[in-house]
């Protein structure tokens, strides 16, 4: 059973590099992107790091990023390839509080890695997760934004994408932040209404939403809350994942 699970984690690990790594033009049109929303010298939380093909972009451009990774696998996979590259490296998990929680792992999909148990459950049902077993369960730390920016200082720029956790996530944050960007998930719309919610009730947003992987804003102008809620409720369950994006107003 052990070099069963070690063959299945080391197949999933690859797959994973093939999706983030092995395709080149995504990895441009990635840093275009990030580039006109991030300065040289600015902090970077990557909050799901997964296997740091986010952070290895915001380093390219000059940021200082914290890389935040609680999955065993991609955790050591970061501190071998990113030392002495990051600002700071934290393998845990983030939520509305600190303390500890279950994180349970596909090994043959890591990427879906994730603290919540209704992602499990709701988006496990989807068409396009029918063939992921969560088979790993493994309990770690977790901390909360409001101390990472204790640690590290406030961030200019906060990526979230924890698998169904990030209105918990935003939860643990009692300021509001210049940029943070967010997945979100139409087979879990609560989650994306109770972070814009969080997101709210911390300062004056306007926000703008990423399909997919395409790296390009789905609006020329960036839209209250109201106008994303409504765009997000036409959304079926089936339809594909993306982040959100909320911009600090001044």
């Amino acid at each position: 059973m052990a070099l069963r699970a070690h063959l299945e984690t080391a197949a999933g690990m690859a797959r994973s590099m093939v999706v983030y790594y092995g395709q080149p033009w995504r990895r441009r049109a990635l840093r275009r992107f990030y580039q006109a929303l991030i300065s040289p010298d600015d902090l970077v939380f990557d909050i799901g790091a997964h296997a740091g093909s986010r952070s290895k972009t915001l380093l390219s451009l000059g940021a200082k990023v914290v890389a935040v990774e609680p999955q065993p696998a991609f955790a050591d996979l970061i501190e071998k390839h990113f030392a002495g590259q990051l600002a700071g490296f934290e393998r845990v998990a983030v939520g509305a509080r600190p303390g500890e929680v279950s994180l349970r792992i596909s090994r043959r999909h890591p990427t879906v890695t994730t603290t919540s148990p209704d992602f499990v459950e709701k988006v496990g049902r989807t068409d396009g997760f029918r063939q992921v077993r969560w088979d790993s369960e493994v309990v770690v730390p977790m901390t909360t934004l409001d101390l990472l920016i204790e640690r590290y200082g406030i961030p200019d720029f906060c990526k979230i994408d924890c698998e169904g956790a990030e209105a918990d996530i935003l939860s643990g944050l009692s300021r509001p932040l210049k940029l943070v960007a967010f997945e979100y998930i139409p087979a879990m719309p609560s989650v994306a209404e109770k972070a814009i919610d969080v997101l709210m009730a911390l300062g004056n947003y306007r926000f703008n939403r990423v399909i997919g992987e395409s790296h390009q804003f789905h609006w020329t102008d960036w839209q209250d809350g109201t106008h994303l809620r409504r765009d997000l409720a036409a959304l079926g369950p089936e339809s594909g994942s993306g982040d959100i994006y909320a911009r600090l107003e001044c």
